[in-house]
């Protein structure tokens, strides 16, 4: 019995159970990979993350939901189904294009005769100070009224035809073209100016060389502010006095509690802005590839 009270004694301590059950302790025998394996299963799917389309696509659905079992009437907003009806029958009957072609001639000329009003103010105003002292003040000044709020007045000078449509279009597009152009000529790096005098370039040969490409970025930046606009500015004119157009659609819709028409004339207008947006900035990609650092993609 000694004998083995001393082996006992002399015998090595037995191992302390670790926590993370490494060798030697209670779960000794099992081995650290499960564990390993769970936490990167953990943290791979804390990296998983749902596709952006899937709660549009749950909004959607509820909103179908709800207007099919009458929880939303039609009278409030009609289902997605329905407007996708509606759509295509207004597509295929013509009033659709009809409404859509008048609303794009009454943007395109109100962006046609503001960007090159914003066009010759900003480089008058810029390029020279005779410009910049008698342009600037009353064109600051013309800025700061709410252009919409005109509405009323030009319907008294000019009556409902397309002409007071068209010049508020105008005004709202001129602004950001006139205020970025004025900013980008003011701010031309003045060694390129130099460097282009030194070298005899000439006053147009500097406008060609240096300052418009200087101008050229936040032009397409201000084009893309002005485009904006004029959508908006086109869906309050059209809402105002209009007997044709996308705002005079979803205008007679109103009274008809057609909402469902209402929708589309919506969504065509926020397709028109998405279209326009794109198209300046594959403009602003393709112009501008050599700042390819810095062009939006």
């Amino acid at each position: 019995m000694s004998t083995t009270l001393s082996e006992l004694a002399s015998a090595p301590p037995a191992p302390i159970p670790s926590a993370d059950g490494g060798p030697g302790g209670a779960t000794g025998d099992r081995p650290a990979r499960p564990a390993a394996l769970s936490t990167r299963g953990r943290r791979r799917l804390g990296r998983l993350t749902p596709p952006r389309w899937l709660s549009l696509v749950a909004i959607l659905a509820v909103w179908q939901i709800a207007g099919s079992t009458g929880v939303l009437p039609a009278d409030v907003l009609a289902s997605p189904a329905t407007i996708a009806v509606t759509a295509w029958h207004l597509l295929v009957t013509g009033q659709l294009v009809d409404a859509l072609r008048v609303s794009l001639g009454r943007v395109g000329l109100g962006l046609v005769a503001g960007l090159l009003a914003g066009t010759v103010f900003g480089l008058l105003t810029g390029l020279s100070r005779w410009g910049d002292a008698l342009l600037d003040p009353p064109l600051q000044a013309l800025r700061t009224l709410p252009h919409l709020g005109l509405v009323p007045l030009f319907i008294l000078w000019f009556g409902i035809g397309e002409f007071p449509k068209v010049l508020l279009i105008a005004l709202g597009v001129m602004f950001p073209i006139y205020l970025n152009l004025h900013s980008a000529v003011r701010g031309v790096d003045r060694a390129l100016l130099e460097v282009a005098a030194v070298n005899g370039l000439g006053r147009w040969g500097t406008l060609r060389e240096v300052v418009f490409p200087s101008v050229t970025a936040p032009m397409l930046v201000a084009l893309r502010q002005a485009l904006a606009i004029s959508w908006l500015t086109l869906i309050v004119s059209e809402q105002v006095n209009a007997n044709a157009g996308l705002g005079y659609m979803i205008n007679n819709a109103r009274d008809f509690l057609q909402t469902d028409v209402i929708v589309v004339g919506l969504v065509v207008y926020a397709a028109l802005g998405l279209i326009s947006d794109a198209i300046v900035r594959a403009a602003e990609h393709r112009i501008l590839a050599w700042r390819a650092g810095t062009v939006l993609r």
